[in-house]
């Protein structure tokens, strides 16, 4: 009688083509992400300076509300009236509560044109605020 047990076990492989694929995933996702993250960045509007002004990381889903000299308001190079952004803030903040909202406005705007996209901010919901300053040169 042959008591000796035999292991017919078979040990795990590391598979390696699915591991790529979700690599090359991740990576098309990120590129995909860093170019649609510059546009908000290429509106022109000259931001005023802060001597303790620094660049914040900014997480990914961050909206960018940009408001130009004439107190134009525009979202991912889209121009909004006040009331198509108070439609959108308060989808975004029934959605995901807690949502930040960036607010880069012109240094030569009325700054009533800065306080209208505030109280929209408030009027939906939004209290997480962030204002993009310049660095000083």
């Amino acid at each position: 009688m042959n008591f000796q047990r035999q292991n017919s076990a078979v040990l795990p492989e590391f598979q390696l083509a699915p591991m790529i694929d979700v690599v090359f995933l991740l990576l098309c996702f990120f590129i995909t992400t860093a170019v649609f993250s510059q546009w908000e960045y290429e509106v022109d509007v000259k931001l005023p300076t802060a001597g303790t002004g620094r660049l914040p990381e900014r997480l990914p889903g961050d909206v960018v509300v940009n408001i130009n000299r004439e107190g134009v308001i525009s979202v991912n190079q889209v121009t909004l009236t006040r009331d198509d952004l108070l439609a959108r803030l308060s989808r975004l903040a029934q959605l995901y509560p807690g949502q930040s909202v960036v607010i880069r406005a012109d240094r030569e705007t009325a700054y009533e044109n800065v306080m209208a996209v505030i109280d929209l901010c408030r009027r939906a919901d939004i209290w997480n605020l962030l204002f993009a300053t310049g660095e000083e040169q």
